[in-house]
């Protein structure tokens, strides 16, 4: 298979080099430092205590390039439009796009590029952390959950598997991966914007009623909006997991505190943002979620 892996981040290494075992695979990224450390000491993935070499194709620019089969997207959800654009000529008529990014709602904007019955979206239970340029640390390896927006006709997920299998993957094909989707969603809802809020540990949660009664809000207007999408949701199960998880978790960092805390932009709107969207869509009030989301943009905005 022809694979296009925009972005060469800690997911984006893990998969484009070990996709390219088997597939010829193009590693884009602007990054001109991790470009030229692929391409002149390979791809180095730590894994099982050892490291081992890949040899993707790195390449900062894909101008010249025929397109793809299929396009896989890990950079930041705020820069897929970008990236997308920067890289259109690499979707043809036969090419899948497909994202395993944190969040929910990026089917809107990959179709913008592709028809719905190309788009695969899913998540990824495999973690990593980026030790230097081209030098990436695979630490716990799980599904890689897949599906489809419409039903795959042409039989292209069976053959997702079988090439991403082959390179060590573990892929699970769903029929109703917007399911699994919200459910992951649910839990980065009542904790990002609202540590990102107040800037504070997973673990703050659970020791704050007023910050608990912000994630119990978040929640209830989430688990509204799923089930007027037609999707399960138990909310005093998923209360006690978040609970759990602020317990469990005291010195946890979100990625939207994380970037709060840094100046940098947040991905809000793939995570509290895909609600509103959501809600939008199907009739549901969430000021709460609206209020939020605003909130964030206006902290990514100001300047001290």
């Amino acid at each position: 298979m022809r694979i296009a892996v925009i972005g060469a981040g800690a997911m984006g290494s893990i998969y484009g080099g070990r996709l390219s075992l088997k597939n010829e695979v193009f590693l884009v990224d602007t990054s001109q430092a991790i470009i030229d450390a692929v391409n002149q000491n390979g791809l180095t993935l730590e894994e099982n205590g050892q490291d081992n070499k890949y040899s993707p194709h790195a390449v900062t620019s894909t101008a010249g390039l025929e397109p793809v089969d299929l396009i896989i997207l890990f950079v930041k959800a705020l820069y897929s439009r970008s990236a997308l654009e920067s890289n259109k000529h690499l979707i043809a008529p036969n090419t899948y796009l497909m994202t395993l990014q944190n969040g929910s709602g990026h089917e809107d904007i990959l179709g913008e590029f592709a028809p719905k019955e190309r788009i695969i979206i899913g998540t990824t239970e495999d973690n990593g952390a980026v030790l230097a340029p081209g030098h990436v640390r695979h630490g716990g390896k799980g599904n890689t959950n897949v599906g489809m927006l419409v039903n795959d006709n042409e039989g292209f997920l069976p053959k997702l598997k079988e090439a991403f299998d082959a390179c060590g993957f573990n892929v699970k094909i769903h029929a109703n991966i917007q399911q699994l989707i919200w459910n992951k969603l649910f839990v980065n809802v009542a904790f990002s914007a609202v540590t990102g809020l107040l800037k504070c540990e997973m673990g703050f949660i659970a020791k704050c009623d007023y910050a608990m009664n912000l994630s119990k809000k978040l929640l209830h207007e989430a688990v509204t909006v799923a089930h007027a999408l037609g999707l399960e949701a138990d909310e005093e199960k998923l209360l006690a997991e978040i609970k759990a998880v602020s317990e469990n978790s005291p010195n946890g960092v979100t990625s939207i505190c994380a970037d709060l805390r840094a100046g940098r932009r947040t991905e809000v709107e793939t995570i509290s943002g895909s609600v509103v969207r959501a809600a939008k869509k199907c009739n549901v009030d969430v000021p709460c979620h609206e209020f939020i989301v605003n909130a964030i943009h206006a902290m990514e905005n100001y300047k001290a």
